[in-house]
């Protein structure tokens, strides 16, 4: 289990909440992104499961593109959706976490329609400067949206 959080500004610069908050829910590491014009920060608590080392930590950056993820549950068939993907591409990790990143650099918002698992993500669009949100069909991991006047 790991803890997923956003927040986005359409007024000024977003601040983010206290990932400590959320300690409980990813004793392994912590991080946090804000965009370049600070209106928009994603966090992440992190605990390991299928890639132990430091290359699937999050928030993660889709070097290509920019785009930035925070992801929280299992990918059941991430080896499978990788042996899809273009073979030139060089994985930094063994995450599914980074499967979904490329998968939607080469597949866009189709890529969802391919993911069979537990999942809730929140996914920066860079090119589309937007934000998906995304939970598996059964909502087995918690995703909650706050909007404010």
């Amino acid at each position: 289990m790991c803890g997923i959080a956003g927040q986005i500004s359409f007024e000024g610069e977003s601040g983010g909440v206290k990932l400590d908050l959320m300690a409980h829910r990813g004793p392994d590491a912590s991080g946090q992104w804000n965009s370049p014009d600070g209106s928009v920060w994603l966090g992440h608590r992190r605990l390991s499961i299928l890639d132990l080392s430091a290359a699937g930590n999050q928030p993660m950056i889709d070097e290509v593109t920019g785009n930035v993820i925070v992801f929280n549950g299992e990918i059941y068939n991430h080896l499978e959706l990788r042996e899809q993907l273009p073979k030139e591409i060089e994985w930094k990790s063994s995450s599914d976490t980074e499967t979904l990143l490329v998968a939607f650099r080469v597949w866009g918002v189709e890529a969802f329609l391919y993911l069979r698992g537990m999942f809730a993500f929140g996914l920066w669009d860079v090119g589309g400067n937007c934000l998906w949100l995304v939970r598996d069909p059964l909502g087995i991991k918690p995703l909650y949206v706050k909007r404010e006047e």
